[in-house]
């Protein structure tokens, strides 16, 4: 059971841009509930959604705007309200006062818009371009992790969990100085201490954000392995969130099969053979085999028999 107040002026997290800000007031099942506010004068659209089924909600509580749909131009104020699910084309709207409205939509936006994961991003971004080999890395990782998890068929808000932690999985990297990141000889035991740090020192950097405590988890838990022979607390089986499972073996596979400064790119069915040599032991199983799948539909990998 879930129950929360919120007193006025209050938010998860609010963003402000030049002519409009937006604050994000609720969220949950896949869907947000924001009150956006935009100044007189200014043009803003809404527009079509990359996904089948998507609905939006428009309630005004301010001010007047001018909607402009189908050649016609309709005036809209305070208590109208308007909804958009699979339109095919922009929808333009002007705003002929300041206007306040609440925007009910089914699919996860905001962290694309918040200031806080630009932030991050862009510490991982950091990280990234330190290393040649590892650009990009975070985005593959996200983009595998997503695929599994819809094979596993985890709920939305689990969805939008998993892919921001992905993006940020390796922020904690940040702190390790680019010597020992692109070193191409063997760690030494006092180098490999600080990689191990970088799944707590990612999980403090996230913790702030209106969703941190369970993107945190994840992040802290992704080097994790099954047998407890993994960092930074050597968890065991399901004490390990599948997100973490899954990530753990989209960042392996990726790792693999990408070049790095020690040596040069696997084959992807290299990889998927010691993904499955390395499970259940250390790698989830289903997870692998879900990977397998996703490998398979998107023609990157011969048929291979999954492991049970």
């Amino acid at each position: 059971m879930a129950f929360k107040i919120g007193k006025k002026g209050t938010s998860l997290e609010k963003v402000t841009f030049d002519n409009y800000d937006m604050s994000l007031l609720a969220k949950g099942n896949g869907a947000e509930v924001i009150l956006q506010t935009i100044e007189r004068g200014n043009i803003f659209y809404v527009y079509p959604s990359e996904n089948e089924g998507v609905m939006e909600f428009f309630y005004i509580l301010e001010g007047e705007i001018l909607c402009e749909v189908d050649g016609q131009k309709i005036n809209l104020g305070p208590k109208d309200y308007f909804t958009a699910t699979d339109i095919e084309v922009p929808i333009h709207f002007t705003a002929l006062s300041e206007v306040t409205y609440i925007w009910v939509i089914t699919e996860a936006i905001f962290h694309e818009l918040s200031t806080s994961v630009k932030a991050l991003k862009e510490v991982v971004h950091k990280v990234e371009s330190r290393d040649v080999y590892t650009f990009d890395h975070s985005k593959r990782v996200a983009k595998y992790s997503v695929k599994i998890a819809k094979k596993l068929k985890l709920s939305t808000d689990r969805l939008e969990n998993l892919f921001v932690a992905s993006i940020l999985h390796d922020i904690g990297k940040i702190n390790i100085p680019s010597e020992v990141l692109n070193k191409p000889a063997k760690l030494t035991e006092q180098e490999f201490s600080l990689i191990k740090k970088h799944p707590e020192d990612g999980a403090e950097m996230v913790k702030d954000l209106y969703y941190g405590e369970t993107i945190a988890t994840i992040i802290e838990q992704h080097h994790e392995r099954l047998n407890g022979r993994g960092y930074p607390k050597g968890l065991q089986g399901e004490e390990i969130v599948l997100e973490a499972r899954i990530i753990a073996v989209s960042d392996t596979f990726d790792a693999m099969t990408e070049d790095r400064a020690y040596r040069g790119a696997f084959t992807p069915e290299y990889a998927v053979d010691e993904l499955q040599r390395l499970s259940p032991s250390q790698y989830d199983s289903e997870v692998v085999n879900a990977l397998i799948e996703v490998l398979q539909e998107e023609g990157k990998l011969k048929e291979t028999s999954p492991k049970a």
